[in-house]
């Protein structure tokens, strides 16, 4: 049971990765374009990170524009609401047994977004989606944040309590998990057998609550919590049938420093969790995953173009005894290193290119990472990797046409017959195309 609850989670963070978020009710209340708080959305800009630091609240509102007009209450007439419609044609390299080649999806996500200033220190970004793989709604990415400024030292000092659902939600950088490459992805694939949990293993399964601060525009820390809540689970949690179930609060770190000189931006930054959990249950033997993590960002302009380059490196060590004790594990020390590095390269606001290359190695366990048709490991070992190369092309700022090629290396421990039925880590390559709408 242990091991059919890790692959399951493991399949999901990858066939979950690339939501793309673009918000055009940010545009409506700064009056401002959308290549000026994002690159190519969602890839952050200088000023676009500054205004999620701020608490989504700049506003280009005039006194006709607002309901009330003082310091108990400043509403704008116009509900802060967008949406975005992604619609998908995934073909594979190989098709999944007993399935047809070519997998549409119309639309695979769809997406409303509360996103704006609700108050003048207090915004946020909540959304909703549908996902065509699950035919219904459910809560998504969400991050509400309260922000102010002052003097510390003499230097500036931005600072802020941030409430969200999904640990890196809050990071105002494109290296961290929850904004990572690719922006957006297939639904349809087959995604490897392991990945660390700080990689989207809590996404919307968690609610947490922290503080971050900005100091003398070069020093950002962020400290926060989470606690299990398994949204659309029966309440109080019984943990019942879940992978995790966080035993006491699970504490999220992250520090980075940026620089600019000529031309040139570059973060540095390092980030992650610990986690005590208890498959299954809320009380008895437990797991426990630390993901201590680096990153970086790197972005030049060149010309009227712009390059960008993210980075980040996962080194998860984990003592799954609860695991072992349930014989889910052949050993309950493990470790898992994953890295990826993206290089994206802007022509203008029009076009965009990126190449990417991800890795992940780790223990082998002939239990945990058990043999499965299609995605199971025929070596016990979670190691995997590849490449993508993806374009787009935006006609206009609120339009993205998409293609998209996914190329495995080596998945779950193999080239050649990875899962014991003589299927190759080729076989898993896509090609994806995609037209994403947001208005």
């Amino acid at each position: 049971m242990q091991t059919t609850m890790r692959i399951t989670v493991a399949v999901y963070l990858l066939l979950s990765l690339g939501h793309a978020y673009a918000v055009p009710s940010f545009a409506r209340q700064t009056g401002l374009s959308c290549n000026v708080c994002h690159s190519n959305p969602p890839e952050l800009t200088a000023f676009g990170r500054n205004f999620k630091l701020k608490g989504y609240v700049l506003s280009a509102m005039t006194e006709n524009d607002k309901v009330g007009n003082s310091k108990d209450l400043v509403l704008s007439k116009y509900i802060p609401i967008s949406a975005m419609i992604l619609i998908s044609n995934t073909a594979f390299q190989a098709n999944q047994p007993a399935s047809q080649n070519n997998a549409a999806s119309f639309p695979q996500q769809l997406s409303i977004f509360l996103a704006g200033g609700y108050a003048s220190h207090f915004g946020g970004m909540a959304q909703v989606t549908y996902t065509h793989s699950d035919d219904h709604f459910g809560m998504d990415n969400t991050d509400l944040r309260y922000a102010n400024e002052q003097k510390l030292g003499g230097k500036d000092w931005a600072y802020g309590i941030t409430l969200n659902n999904n640990p890196s939600v809050e990071d105002l950088w494109n290296s961290t998990p929850a904004w990572g490459f690719p922006w957006i992805s297939t639904a349809s694939g087959v995604g490897p057998i392991a990945s660390p949990l700080i990689n989207g293993g809590l996404g919307q399964d968690v609610a947490g609550v922290g503080g971050y601060s900005l100091w003398n525009n070069h020093l950002y820390t962020d400290i926060s919590v989470y606690r299990s809540e398994h949204a659309g689970a029966a309440t109080p949690v019984t943990g019942t049938g879940q992978a995790f179930n966080i035993s006491g609060v699970a504490p999220y770190w992250r520090a980075a420093w940026q620089q600019n000189w000529g031309g040139n931006y570059l973060m540095v930054g390092t980030y992650g969790i610990y986690l005590s959990s208890f498959p299954g249950a809320v009380s008895g033997p437990a797991d426990r995953y630390v993901d201590p993590s680096m990153d970086f960002q790197y972005q030049r302009p060149i010309g009227a173009d712009q390059l960008d380059v993210h980075g980040t490196y996962i080194r998860e060590k984990s003592n799954l005894g609860a695991t072992y004790s349930a014989g889910g594990a052949s050993s309950p020390l493990h470790h898992l290193n994953t890295f990826k590095i993206d290089t994206t390269y802007h022509w203008r606001d029009k076009c965009s290119a990126t190449g990417a290359f991800f890795s992940t190695t780790g223990t082998s366990d002939s239990l945990l990472y058990a043999p499965a048709a299609l995605t199971g490991s025929n070596s016990g070992s979670p190691n995997t990797s590849g490449y993508i190369a993806q374009f787009a092309y935006w006609p206009v700022k609120n339009i993205d046409i998409n293609v998209n090629y996914s190329g495995y290396v080596k998945f779950n421990g193999a080239r050649q017959n990875y899962d014991g039925a003589n299927r190759s880590a080729s076989d898993n390559n896509t090609v994806y195309m995609a037209l994403w709408l947001n208005f």
